[in-house]
């Protein structure tokens, strides 16, 4: 499967963006997908994820309230609406789809299969 990160670009605080993450080469309506972020010179973090029938959702703490995790599986495509962006949200975030199917996880080590990674930059 490969998965296709985009919706990145340069936004003034308090604005919104929101991510698309489309699929292709395999139906993921079965597995959970999350979204991922690595900010200049850390670790990569968790940000939000998702089971298939998005009955299942979890949100960081710190974007709890403000980012929205989503997905459409008629469109095999998975979505992060970002809004009242601060500065310390810039970041190249990435998507994922979990190993397994019925799977849902905030965990990197259970995703299998990665995007690109699109960037968020976030002005003052």
């Amino acid at each position: 499967v490969q998965l296709q990160a985009s919706g990145g670009g340069l936004v003034q605080a308090g604005n919104s963006l929101r991510l698309s993450c489309a699929a292709s080469g395999r139906n993921l309506s079965a597995y959970g997908m999350g979204w991922f972020r690595q900010a200049p010179g850390k670790e990569r973090e968790f940000v939000a994820t998702i089971s298939g029938d998005s009955k299942i959702i979890q949100h960081a703490d710190s974007v709890k309230g403000r980012f929205t995790i989503s997905r459409d599986n008629a469109k095999n495509t998975a979505y992060l609406q970002m809004n009242s962006l601060k500065r310390e949200d810039t970041a190249v975030y990435y998507c994922a789809a979990t190993k397994h199917t019925y799977d849902v996880s905030m965990i990197e080590s259970d995703f299998g299969s990665w995007g690109q990674g699109t960037l968020v930059t976030v002005s003052s």
